[in-house]
Protein backbone atom coordinates (compact mmCIF):
# COMPACT_ATOMS: atom_id res chain seq x y z
CA UNK A 1 0.00 0.00 0.00
CA UNK A 2 1.45 3.05 -0.94
CA UNK A 3 -0.68 5.79 1.18
CA UNK A 4 0.42 5.66 5.13
CA UNK A 5 -2.32 3.99 6.58
CA UNK A 6 -1.93 4.49 10.97
CA UNK A 7 -4.28 1.59 11.29
CA UNK A 8 -1.66 -0.57 8.94
CA UNK A 9 0.88 0.43 11.14
CA UNK A 10 -0.98 -0.46 14.36
CA UNK A 11 -1.35 -4.02 12.68
CA UNK A 12 2.32 -4.09 11.84
CA UNK A 13 3.29 -3.62 15.38
CA UNK A 14 4.52 -0.27 13.92
CA UNK A 15 2.12 1.85 15.87
CA UNK A 16 1.11 1.96 19.67
CA UNK A 17 -2.12 0.42 20.42
CA UNK A 18 -4.24 -0.64 23.70
CA UNK A 19 -5.58 -3.47 22.30
CA UNK A 20 -8.53 -5.94 23.42
CA UNK A 21 -8.67 -8.91 20.84
CA UNK A 22 -7.10 -9.73 18.00
CA UNK A 23 -7.05 -13.38 15.43
CA UNK A 24 -5.65 -13.81 12.21
CA UNK A 25 -8.26 -11.74 10.43
CA UNK A 26 -9.14 -8.93 12.83
CA UNK A 27 -7.95 -7.14 15.80
CA UNK A 28 -9.74 -4.62 18.08
CA UNK A 29 -8.32 -2.10 20.38
CA UNK A 30 -9.28 1.21 22.15
CA UNK A 31 -10.47 4.27 20.17
CA UNK A 32 -7.61 7.00 21.43
CA UNK A 33 -10.57 9.47 20.94
CA UNK A 34 -13.24 7.76 22.59
CA UNK A 35 -16.60 8.87 22.27
CA UNK A 36 -18.02 7.69 25.66
CA UNK A 37 -15.58 5.63 28.09
CA UNK A 38 -14.38 1.61 26.05
CA UNK A 39 -15.21 2.99 23.10
CA UNK A 40 -13.54 0.88 20.55
CA UNK A 41 -12.49 -0.08 17.35
CA UNK A 42 -12.44 -3.12 15.51
CA UNK A 43 -10.65 -3.13 12.13
CA UNK A 44 -9.60 -5.90 9.22
CA UNK A 45 -5.93 -6.57 9.86
CA UNK A 46 -5.98 -6.60 5.50
CA UNK A 47 -6.31 -3.59 4.34
CA UNK A 48 -9.43 -2.40 2.90
CA UNK A 49 -10.16 1.81 2.02
CA UNK A 50 -13.75 1.38 2.51
CA UNK A 51 -16.87 -0.90 2.43
CA UNK A 52 -16.35 -1.70 -1.42
CA UNK A 53 -13.03 -3.13 -0.92
CA UNK A 54 -13.65 -5.13 1.95
CA UNK A 55 -13.24 -8.82 1.25
CA UNK A 56 -16.93 -10.47 2.07
CA UNK A 57 -14.82 -13.21 3.66
CA UNK A 58 -13.90 -10.66 6.51
CA UNK A 59 -17.07 -8.98 7.13
CA UNK A 60 -18.02 -12.06 8.88
CA UNK A 61 -14.90 -11.72 11.65
CA UNK A 62 -15.47 -7.96 11.46
CA UNK A 63 -19.19 -8.19 12.51
CA UNK A 64 -18.56 -10.80 14.60
CA UNK A 65 -15.85 -9.77 16.69
CA UNK A 66 -17.62 -6.34 17.39
CA UNK A 67 -20.66 -8.79 18.89
CA UNK A 68 -17.87 -10.23 21.01
CA UNK A 69 -16.91 -6.87 21.96
CA UNK A 70 -20.49 -5.62 22.57
CA UNK A 71 -20.80 -8.85 24.89
CA UNK A 72 -17.44 -8.45 26.50
CA UNK A 73 -18.21 -4.44 27.48
CA UNK A 74 -21.57 -5.22 28.92
CA UNK A 75 -19.75 -8.20 31.38
CA UNK A 76 -17.13 -5.06 32.09
CA UNK A 77 -17.06 -2.80 35.34
CA UNK A 78 -18.13 -0.07 32.59
CA UNK A 79 -21.52 -1.90 32.72
CA UNK A 80 -22.80 0.27 29.87
CA UNK A 81 -26.60 0.25 29.61
CA UNK A 82 -26.48 -0.40 25.91
CA UNK A 83 -23.78 -0.42 22.76
CA UNK A 84 -24.02 1.45 19.33
CA UNK A 85 -22.33 -0.20 16.54
CA UNK A 86 -21.18 2.41 14.12
CA UNK A 87 -19.07 2.42 10.73
CA UNK A 88 -18.40 5.14 8.36
CA UNK A 89 -17.46 4.46 4.68
CA UNK A 90 -16.38 7.35 2.99
CA UNK A 91 -15.94 11.17 3.61
CA UNK A 92 -19.39 11.95 3.83
CA UNK A 93 -20.64 9.58 6.02
CA UNK A 94 -17.51 11.18 8.57
CA UNK A 95 -14.82 8.57 7.55
CA UNK A 96 -11.77 10.23 8.71
CA UNK A 97 -9.32 7.32 8.78
CA UNK A 98 -9.63 5.53 5.42
CA UNK A 99 -8.98 1.20 6.55
CA UNK A 100 -12.83 0.28 7.25
CA UNK A 101 -12.95 0.12 11.05
CA UNK A 102 -16.38 -0.43 13.51
CA UNK A 103 -17.02 1.60 16.29
CA UNK A 104 -18.57 -0.77 19.20
CA UNK A 105 -19.25 2.23 21.40
CA UNK A 106 -20.64 1.84 25.11
CA UNK A 107 -23.80 3.87 25.90
CA UNK A 108 -25.35 5.12 29.02
CA UNK A 109 -28.24 7.71 29.43
CA UNK A 110 -26.96 10.98 28.75
CA UNK A 111 -23.52 10.25 27.77
CA UNK A 112 -24.25 13.30 24.45
CA UNK A 113 -23.26 10.76 22.03
CA UNK A 114 -26.48 10.18 19.35
CA UNK A 115 -27.58 10.16 15.82
CA UNK A 116 -28.51 13.95 14.88
CA UNK A 117 -31.10 14.60 11.87
CA UNK A 118 -34.48 14.76 11.10
CA UNK A 119 -36.42 11.14 9.61
CA UNK A 120 -38.49 12.01 6.53
CA UNK A 121 -41.60 10.31 5.74
CA UNK A 122 -41.67 9.54 1.47
CA UNK A 123 -44.25 8.41 -0.32
CA UNK A 124 -44.75 4.28 -0.76
CA UNK A 125 -43.88 5.37 -4.35
CA UNK A 126 -40.30 6.76 -3.70
CA UNK A 127 -39.84 4.14 -1.56
CA UNK A 128 -40.39 2.03 -4.49
CA UNK A 129 -38.31 4.17 -6.89
CA UNK A 130 -35.54 3.74 -4.44
CA UNK A 131 -35.73 0.21 -4.15
CA UNK A 132 -35.76 -0.44 -8.03
CA UNK A 133 -32.39 1.83 -8.38
CA UNK A 134 -30.80 0.16 -5.76
CA UNK A 135 -31.98 -3.33 -6.94
CA UNK A 136 -30.95 -2.50 -10.11
CA UNK A 137 -26.92 -1.83 -9.09
CA UNK A 138 -27.10 -5.06 -7.21
CA UNK A 139 -26.97 -6.73 -10.42
CA UNK A 140 -23.80 -5.08 -11.09
CA UNK A 141 -21.70 -6.74 -8.12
Amino acid sequence: MSVACIFCDIVAGKAEASPVFEDEHVMAFMDIRPMTPGHLLVIPRQHATDLSELPPELAGPLFGTAQKMAAALRKSALKPAGINLFLADGVAAGQEVFHVHLHVLPRNTGDGFGLRGSFSWPHRMSLDAHAAQIRSACEFL
